[in-house]
């Protein structure tokens, strides 16, 4: 199993520990037994596809990096095992709002290129919404509904009682309903809402 799921920390930097990016990258490939060339081949893919430059950042340190450029190596370390599932814990937490947009659309062209199927645990409606196909709302341990977002969006109350929201771009669009706009709620994005707010 270890071999088909990834697992990305909360703060997957924690997770660095060699004396070098190409190293740290290196190690799962390693581990798993594979030629030296396509070690080095799958360390450049996975840093091209997390937005590091290979020859300039393979002999650093990971630790002389920026916050951000951390987490990616991190995550391209996860990446070179070629999982066929991805698991990320809160991949946006401390994040500034640049950061956390590049964490997302990563994600996002992670799930385009590699087809993988990704497990995001969040508490954040915003991203949920902006990546999920499916989403399970859990509590206590258990499954209280797994269905698509605009099911599960359409939950407030539910979601409200557990200590959950709903996006606040889907909370606007229902503000606006209630006073007589005539918009859809189901609206979960901010690009969603303002087409939505146009065509009105």
């Amino acid at each position: 199993v270890r071999k088909q799921v990834g697992l990305i920390f909360q703060y997957p930097e924690h997770q660095l520990f060699e004396e070098t990016v190409f190293k740290d990258v290196a190690f799962g490939p390693k581990n798993l037994g594979l030629p030296e060339e396509t070690v080095e081949d799958r360390v450049k893919d996975a840093l091209e596809t997390v937005g590091i430059d290979f020859e300039m950042f393979k002999d650093r340190s990971p630790f002389e990096l920026s916050g951000g450029q951390m987490r990616r190596v991190a995550i391209a370390g996860v990446l070179a095992m070629r999982p066929t599932i991805l698991i990320l814990d809160e991949p946006t937490a401390g994040l500034d709002p640049g950061g956390r947009r590049e964490i997302l659309g990563q994600i996002q062209r992670l799930k385009e290129k590699y087809k993988l199927t990704i497990i995001l645990v969040s508490h954040s409606m915003e991203d949920i919404a902006q990546l999920a196909d499916r989403i399970a709302v859990m509590h206590k341990g258990e499954i209280l509904f797994a269905d698509s977002p605009k099911e599960i969006y359409s939950k407030i109350d539910m979601l409200r009682n557990i200590g959950l929201d709903i996006p606040k771009i889907t909370e606007l669009m229902v503000e606006l309903q209630k006073h007589g706009k005539k918009v859809r709620a189901d609206i979960f994005t901010a690009e969603d809402a303002e087409a939505e707010i146009l065509r009105l």
